[in-house]
């Protein structure tokens, strides 16, 4: 644990720095976020900082190789880790294509769908597929191929759907990489299985990517992870699980629920990331059943309903994130456990999370004082209210993605 320990620092303290050096590029390139219509922030921000996030992975992949514990497991890990982090630098360097010179939609998901080969050819995909009754099916390459490109392509675009409030994608991918490698690490331990994965190593470090970049990402933020991060974290995040396939014959025997744990190599890149999934599979929805384009963009994904609903900027991305730490820990929990009181505790986390979300914004809604609705007097003139209406949306009008 120490080791994982020291990999999460090593990517964090790396990605915190190289942000300054990734701002830099971005303002003398114009990677910058011109404000439209339908975002939130209210002046230009630059883009970029998915090349801190992938600086830090790289850092943390160099240090785990020199540790003595991971090192031990050099033929089991570092390859598999080596083509991840290689194919997360062909999709960042997509992302900063598209960060400065706007690449149209056919030509990112081209991208993607390199970056995701390049997984199946290093040997990173699903190797086979489980059943309900706990049996696998083994799949060949093509169908190993097609479920690997399925999975890490929707991942990244889901990542990149969710990626519209500061700080919200850093956010939700960095809980659900900490909460995929307590599951790698406890079941490895609840298994007598050795300790050293891959999956746990890509995702202690990309829990610290995300932690060291949120500083500088959380409202107001200074720095977008642009596609290039969105992309990255994704890929890397999908990959992650695709490795357990390859590493296990079988998955680890938990003592958690048999069922849950059969699925998870499907299932753990969606529970894990459930928040942007949703949003992204209601955005197509709503935009095909409008005759427009699955991706042309709107202002109608989950983060500015909660705007909607009175939630501040700061607020909805805190929701967000509690949305994604119940799911994802409520997956983790159920699959390495098999006790009533981890349902009853994911149906309060899940209690909670639905009431902050839907009555909080009634609490924080700003009493009527007879004034009328601005609070102003009633004969104070237009100027004055259009002022006073100014000043109220200034703590929510701040940068976003």
């Amino acid at each position: 644990m120490r080791e994982y320990l020291l990999v999460f620092l090593v990517a964090l303290s790396v990605t915190y720095l190289l942000t300054v050096v990734a701002r830099e590029i971005a303002l003398r390139t114009g990677a910058v976020a011109a404000v439209r219509d339908r975002d939130v922030h209210a002046e230009p921000i630059p883009y970029l900082g998915g090349l801190a996030m992938l600086g830090g992975l790289y850092a943390a992949y160099l240090v785990a190789r020199h540790l003595p514990f991971l090192s031990t497991s050099e033929e089991f890990v570092f390859p598999d880790a080596g083509a991840v982090l290689l194919a997360g630098a062909l999709v960042c360097a997509v992302g900063v294509i598209d960060d400065i010179f706007e690449l149209d939609a056919l030509t990112k998901l081209g991208g993607q769908v390199l970056a995701a080969g390049l997984l199946v050819t290093q040997g990173v995909r699903f190797y086979y597929f489980p059943g309900a009754d706990g049996t696998q099916f083994s799949l060949d390459d093509v169908q190993g191929a097609v479920l690997t490109l399925l999975v890490v392509i929707g991942t990244m675009n889901a990542v990149n759907f969710v990626d519209g409030l500061d700080g919200l994608a850093a956010g939700v991918v960095g809980i659900g990489a900490a909460a995929f490698f307590l599951y790698c690490y406890f079941a490895s331990a609840q298994a007598n299985l050795t300790l050293a994965t891959t999956g746990a190593l890509l995702s202690a470090a990309l829990a610290g990517a995300c932690a060291g970049f949120l500083p500088h990402n959380f409202h107001p933020a200074r720095l977008f992870m642009g596609d290039s991060g969105s992309m990255l974290i994704g890929l890397v995040l999908s990959a992650s699980a695709l490795t357990l396939t390859g590493q296990f014959v079988g998955m680890p025997e938990t003592t958690g629920n048999s069922l849950f744990v059969t699925v998870l190599p499907v299932l753990l890149p969606i529970s894990l990331l459930m928040v942007p999934i949703v949003d992204l599979v209601l955005a197509v929805v709503r935009r095909t059943r409008a005759g427009r384009s699955p991706m042309s963009a709107d202002k109608q994904h989950l983060h500015h309903r909660l705007l909607e609903i009175g939630h501040s900027q700061r607020r909805a991305v805190l929701i967000m994130w509690m949305w994604a730490f119940t799911i994802a820990t409520g997956a983790v929990l159920v699959s390495l456990f098999d006790d009533p009181l981890v349902w009853w505790s994911l149906g309060s986390m899940i209690v909670l999370t639905v009431a902050l979300t839907f009555v909080l914004p009634k609490l924080h809604r700003p009493r009527k004082t007879g004034l009328g609705d601005t609070g102003l007097p009633e004969n104070a003139s237009v100027e004055g209210r259009v002022e006073g209406h100014a000043e109220e949306r200034t703590d929510d009008a701040v940068p976003g993605p």
